[in-house]
């Protein structure tokens, strides 16, 4: 996502992962076909992770913008970046993290795990 707010809400986003145990093996990756704003490693599990930042009051909840298609265009760009890396998982899976900003300057933060769209 371009601009400050975006940038802001994927540093505080990376910050919360990396504090749940989370390894950050790469930001804002692109290739052709799209970008993934995070890539950790969970474990054994390959987590691709959208992030979505929101200003308090405009638009609807930042997840809420996760569509069944964003979610399967996240899982064809996972298939790309293992191929590249190289590295071996487990098991894969998407989530997003909701970074919400209020008028009075606080950040709030929902994990959502496994996400379907």
């Amino acid at each position: 996502m371009g601009g400050g707010l975006g940038m802001k809400g994927e540093e505080i986003a990376a910050e919360y992962l990396r504090r749940r145990g989370m390894r950050i093996l790469a930001r804002n990756w692109r290739c052709p076909t799209g970008e993934l704003d995070i890539i950790a490693a969970w474990g054994e599990t390959l987590v691709a992770v959208e992030v979505k930042t929101r200003t308090m009051g405009r638009y609807a909840y930042p997840f809420h913008r996760v569509t069944p298609e964003k979610v399967a265009r996240l899982r064809r760009l996972v298939r790309r970046w293992r191929t590249q890396s190289g590295m071996r998982f487990r098991s894969v899976r998407i989530d997003a993290v909701s970074v919400l900003h209020t008028m009075d300057g606080r950040w709030h933060i929902r994990h959502h795990r496994r996400v379907t769209g």
